[in-house]
């Protein structure tokens, strides 16, 4: 193994220093190329995702140069540490992306998922690249915590693995979600729905002790009608300007100065959001054409990245009421020294809430307030490592003091950020952590295992359900061509 990154660390280094959007406009074009994706549409993908890459780098640095002033105010006037900036994820996606490790844990999944698909172990081909990432910046804690390559790499595949099954097991609730056919191939392996299996334990217990609760639940679709403006991403941003800038004992003009630049900041990370999809589509197709010629006659998912969710209501109903709601605990939360800012929209979280719940409006909001600490708690653990990290590759926002520490609030993978650090500190050969690790390990094993039978089951009877629905529609259609007869 350490010939292999001795060689990636040869060839890339070079292109690493040219900075993040560079090289994966240059990644992102070979790899195109690889799968026989015209030149043009392949360099058309790669320069889409170094301009999104560069406007998502714009934006944080906007909104942490305006709060950051206002947070070290609103710390000093309150006595609450909360003294890690969120910067949201894409100065993480870059650090990631900046150390060759990346590019071998990308390396290694596509090894993995070809001979899973071999083996017929699985039916997703991942074609969801960018965001290897999540995954992969789970393998980088872990060496930062005393792992070594052997070590981290086992704990990519091991995860790795299980977030390409799962990806299987959601197939049939995005057909639901989406009313599309059985032939859509869209599905996703991406992070954040590896709290699927936790959410799945609330999710029964609410079968068992608050049934009653769902009979209140209402439509997210005219919820978000009746709210209009007011549930806006731009009117969050304005309500978390102002919020911040009172805290902080700020004059009314540099309230509603920290209020309007918040609100175009969280309105562009949506758009900017959907650049790398664009960026990706060349390089998907490619791989789908390719999966097509080779793998004939069998049924092939397409791992996607999750926003093909994003058009359900849900989504966004469930982030608009979590979102003060993750401010409140981020503040009084024990143990959490981090301030909801670039994750205050929680499309970390929501998108899974809404496949194990199906959208069950009132549980996606209760048991998505009850797993936010694991998110809080998690971007607070791995704080010292983005900024080390970042700092180190020259991704560290500039208006920020060199003292200051960033992360994530509502990172994808918060269990598997707890899973890394307890292998790395493992590694090292202490008893303690080395327990710790094996009986997390095997509780995350366990707890997939269960929620991989629940899903099944849930697969089964939605089957059934949709077989016992057409049956009537074909009996009648019988009757009906027989009197015609």
């Amino acid at each position: 193994m350490s010939t292999i990154i001795d060689i990636a660390n040869t060839v890339f280094t070079p292109l690493i220093n040219l900075g993040a959007a560079p090289l994966m406009t240059i990644v992102l074009t070979v790899i195109a190329l690889f799968f026989k994706v015209k030149p043009t549409r392949a360099l058309e993908g790669g320069i889409k995702l170094g301009i999104a890459l560069t406007g998502i780098g714009a934006i944080i640095g906007i909104l942490t140069t305006a709060f950051s002033g206002a947070m070290t105010a609103f710390v000093e006037r309150t006595g609450i540490s909360l003294n890690i900036t969120d910067v949201g994820w894409a100065p993480l996606a870059t650090i990631t992306w900046g150390s060759p490790y990346t590019l071998y844990f990308l390396l290694i999944m596509v090894i993995v998922n070809i001979v899973m698909l071999a083996m017929k172990k699985t039916n997703t081909l991942d074609v969801d690249i960018f965001d290897i990432w999540h995954l992969a910046i789970v393998g980088l804690f872990a060496i930062f915590c005393g792992a070594n390559l052997f070590i981290a790499t086992a704990l990519v595949i091991f995860i790795g693995v299980l977030k390409i099954w799962n990806s299987d097991l959601m197939k049939p609730t995005f057909n639901d979600l989406l009313n599309a056919p059985e032939s859509n191939p869209m599905t996703t392996t991406h992070m954040n729905y590896m709290m699927n299996p936790v959410i799945m334990v609330f999710d029964k217990i609410f079968d068992k002790l608050f049934p009653w609760l769902d009979k209140y639940d209402f439509d997210a679709a005219k919820l978000n009608s009746k709210i209009g403006f007011w549930g806006s991403k731009f009117a969050i941003g304005i309500y978390l300007g102002i919020f911040v800038g009172l805290l902080a004992g700020q004059t009314p003009t540099q309230i509603f100065s920290l209020a309007f630049t918040a609100a175009v900041c969280l309105e562009l990370f949506s758009l900017i959001g959907a650049w790398f999809i664009a960026a990706v589509e060349p390089l998907s197709q490619g791989i789908t054409d390719f999966a097509n010629k080779r793998l004939k006659g069998r049924t092939i998912n397409i791992g996607l990245d999750w926003p093909f969710l994003a058009g359900r209501a849900e989504i966004w109903a469930a982030a608009n009421v979590l979102a003060p709601i993750m401010l409140l605990e981020a503040i009084i939360l024990p143990g959490n020294k981090l301030l909801p800012l670039g994750g205050i929209i929680a499309m970390g979280v929501t998108p899974a809430l809404l496949v194990v719940t199906r959208g069950k409006l009132i549980r996606m909001i209760v048991i998505g307030a009850i797993e936010l600490p694991l998110f809080l708690w998690s971007g607070t653990l791995i704080a010292p490592f983005v900024t080390q990290t970042a700092k180190a590759v020259g991704a560290f926002p500039s208006g920020l003091s060199a003292s200051a520490q960033i992360s994530h609030t509502t990172m994808e993978g918060p269990i598997e950020k707890f899973l890394g650090y307890l292998v790395g500190n493992a590694s090292q050969g202490q008893i303690e952590f080395v327990l710790y690790a094996g009986l997390a390990l095997a509780a995350y094993l366990l707890i997939f295992i269960w929620y991989a039978r629940q899903m099944k089951k849930r697969n089964a009877a939605y089957a059934a359900e949709k077989e016992q629905k057409a049956a009537p529609s074909v009996a009648n259609g019988n009757v009906a061509h027989a009197e015609a007869k």
